[in-house]
């Protein structure tokens, strides 16, 4: 049982996935993160945690700087596993570019994305946009 006005703790036996409000910067979507982790129990690993907050991070701020935004967003959670949903309006896939070393245009991040995940998963909404769905390990 909980409190009025506090979020519900879940258990590693539930799959769990909890939509939370789509930020407008990439602060909004770390901190919906660590909100997410701090509901679960067991809680997931600090390395896991630190993960998931830096690929929510790197997957918003890629949708606001390339893809128009960010429509909608979600975390989910199993006894193995920690999920990001992020949802954007462009149809168009991520791409891989040499890094900016200089910091003016980037290039680092999708592949950061990559390396932190144990699985990304695009779907195209025709020209209705995509979600990317990233997974990793709790």
């Amino acid at each position: 049982m909980t409190d009025q006005g506090t979020a519900p703790e879940f258990s590693a036996e539930e799959v769990r996935s909890e939509p939370a409000p789509p930020p407008q910067r990439a602060s909004e979507a770390r901190e919906a993160a660590a909100a997410f982790v701090a509901r679960l129990n067991p809680a997931p690993s600090t390395r896991a945690v630190q993960n998931l907050v830096l690929l929510v991070s790197e997957l918003v701020t890629n949708a606001i700087r390339y893809a128009g935004g960010v429509t909608a967003l979600s975390f989910g959670a199993d006894h193995g596993a920690l999920h990001v949903r992020v949802v954007d309006p462009s149809p168009a896939h991520p791409q891989c570019r040499v890094p900016d070393l200089t910091g003016q245009t980037g290039g680092f991040g999708w592949p950061m994305i990559l390396r932190l995940a144990s699985s990304v998963t695009i779907h195209r909404h025709g020209n209705q946009g995509k979600t990317i769905l990233a997974t990793l390990a709790r």
